[in-house]
């Protein structure tokens, strides 16, 4: 699942690095690559944590959104895809019946988005069932 971070630095070697859409997620390194991995590993033990207090995973809003924030005025914006589905339970196979033409349309959507058919279907209904 992908997650925007946003990092900051006062000395341009130590970054900080906030997970706006999960309230109380952060990290920080020495360097962005080194702060990009830790905060994979916060939001790995804060996505599990939610999950096993019955917690939704929140839904991700677009860096626009999260620019407005003055909080977050100046930091980098970056997007780190950290594999959640573990928690998630297995996958589990399903027959569904949907028009070719429209199945056609998602396949490209997920493709020109880098997801799969699967994950974008799956994405769709959380964000459905959300709202």
């Amino acid at each position: 699942m992908k997650f925007t971070v946003v990092l900051h630095t006062d000395d341009g070697q130590h970054y900080g690095v906030i997970v706006p859409d999960l309230p109380g997620c952060f990290s920080g390194g020495h360097g962005i690559d080194d702060a990009l991995a830790s905060v994979q590993e916060a939001i790995d033990l804060h996505v599990e944590t939610l999950l096993d207090d019955g917690v939704d995973i929140p839904p991700r809003q677009p860096i626009t959104v999260h620019q407005a924030n003055p909080d977050y005025a100046g930091g980098v914006w970056a997007v780190v895809d950290v594999p959640i589905e573990k928690y998630l339970g297995p996958a589990e196979k399903v027959n569904i019946t949907i028009p070719r033409r429209l199945l056609a349309r998602i396949d490209e959507y997920a493709r020109a988005h880098g997801a799969t058919r699967s994950g974008f279907l799956a994405e769709a209904a959380r964000q459905a069932m959300r709202g």
